[in-house]
């Protein structure tokens, strides 16, 4: 359904999913288009970000953000025009990056918006690669992961918008790049398309044989993505000194229980001993916000000179966003995900 300059469509949290999200966790509702009161803009989405944390956000479990309510519009970052401006820094028809979430229609009074201009070339790459997954790779990677050159980099969930950018950084760093992938067409577009060493599919039975196989010299760097079971066959192989930025942990985000097998935490905290890692958790604005000028200064002269490539899967219509949503979280989807409202 076509956006409508009546109504606005807005997708809810209707319930708290136990395990992985169903279709009645969320509800669609249409509400009338809000009225900008003086000092606000009326902003008509054009492209919704779906990401991997709000499932944590749907949740109510204690986290470093508040959850959405029950009830209350489904977060996340978007592309918006300004629709209507009551406010004197802005004006009709220019593009700004929001974070007005899972609707067509949302007011603001200039907080945190950021500006895009009037003609972007590419609008929706604010949600991606010079947005926060993007963002997101380049500091995990080299402010926590600190890459050097003929050092080996193992990437997990190595398509992704976070991976698949790690990996080139990685590259460009001089690292020998090993991704991680589900299935055989994404370990293809990472060796072939993104110019990864190597890229190995998860889902082998003899996965940690390959994955040992690949690093004959051990892993220097591991940018954790998945954790689970792609953990467990990086954990032996990695060198002292090793850097694990934290980033993710994608397999266990509709976990209920602790996972079947032994307790894995004494082995984890006596290699971390030994072999002194580095294992760090981020939250990327929270944590390197002051540094965003730096990262896009840098990534949009990689950009220009070819030496970053980025993949977007795009999907038309807001009311197909839990649908797009859930299958990101079975491993469906195939670059950034970015829903064109």
């Amino acid at each position: 359904m076509d956006q409508s300059k009546e109504s606005n469509r807005r997708i809810v949290l209707a319930s708290r999913p136990v395990g992985a999200p169903v279709e009645e966790n969320f509800r669609l509702e249409s509400v009338p288009v809000p009225t900008p009161g003086e000092g606000e803009v009326l902003l008509r989405t054009v492209y919704l970000s779906l990401d991997p944390y709000m499932r944590g956000r749907m949740s109510d479990a204690p986290s470093y953000a508040d959850p959405v309510a029950v009830d209350e519009v489904m977060v996340g970052a978007t592309v918006c025009r300004v629709e209507v401006s009551r406010h004197p820094d802005f004006s009709e028809g220019e593009w700004v990056l929001a974070y007005s979430g899972w609707q067509d229609y949302a007011l603001s009074d200039g907080t945190g918006l950021s500006r895009l201009g009037k003609h972007p070339e590419n609008p929706s790459h604010a949600l991606g690669i010079m947005g926060m997954p993007g963002f997101t790779a380049y500091m995990g990677l080299l402010d926590i992961g600190q890459p050097k050159s003929g050092e080996t980099l193992v990437v997990a969930a190595a398509t992704g918008p976070v991976g698949g950018t790690v990996g080139q950084i990685g590259k460009l760093k001089g690292c020998r790049v090993v991704g991680i992938a589900g299935g055989p067409e994404k370990c293809r577009h990472a060796t072939e398309g993104l110019g990864f060493h190597a890229c190995l599919d998860h889902k082998a039975p003899d996965f940690a044989e390959q994955l040992r196989k690949a690093c004959p010299d051990g892993i220097d760097v591991y940018y954790e993505n998945v954790g689970g079971k792609v953990f467990d066959a990086v954990l032996p192989l990695l060198n002292t000194r090793a850097r694990v930025p934290v980033c993710g942990l994608i397999s266990q985000y509709n976990a209920t229980r602790l996972p079947d097998g032994p307790d894995r935490l004494s082995l984890l905290m006596r290699t971390i001993l030994t072999k002194r890692l580095t294992v760090r958790g981020f939250i990327i604005f929270d944590d390197y916000g002051h540094r965003y000028d730096e990262f896009a200064r840098e990534m949009s002269q990689w950009l220009s000179l070819g030496k970053i490539q980025y993949r977007e899967q795009l999907v038309d219509d807001l009311e197909r966003a839990p649908e797009a949503f859930m299958g990101m979280l079975q491993g469906r989807n195939f670059g950034k995900l970015v829903v064109r409202v």
